[in-house]
């Protein structure tokens, strides 16, 4: 099992910057494609950006692309998304997401963290 814990969401204003981090427990992420969701009120969850088992390879949603950058820390066994830019359509909970397969744009992850608010005024 891998626990996933979701930090550093917040309110800020249009244009500025935030980073997620995702903290897993029980087993090393290394092992395992990490990814962030998101999902705004009255929409899907909607993939954001993943990155691979070795971090190799990353792939982004095309809203986020340039905006948003997706990295991993196995020595601290944390994911994190760096967001920078801002846009109130960026308000969504946030979540952090852990498969081990390959990684994907849909939702079949294995494992699902309890998600961060992000909020962005204009």
């Amino acid at each position: 099992q891998v626990q996933l814990v979701e930090s550093g969401g917040g309110l800020v204003q249009a244009g500025a910057s935030l980073r997620l981090s995702c903290a897993a427990s029980g087993r090393t992420i290394s092992n395992y494609g990490m990814a962030w969701f998101r999902q705004a009120p009255g929409k899907e969850r909607e993939f954001v950006a993943a990155v691979s088992r070795g971090g190799i390879t990353t792939n982004y949603a095309d809203f986020v692309k340039g905006r948003f950058t997706i990295s991993r820390d196995s020595a601290k066994n944390t994911v994190y998304l760096q967001m920078n830019s801002l846009k109130p359509e960026d308000t969504a909970v946030y979540y952090c997401a852990a498969t081990i397969s390959m990684i994907t744009t849909t939702r079949r992850y294995d494992y699902w963290g309890q998600g961060t608010q992000v909020t962005v005024s204009s």
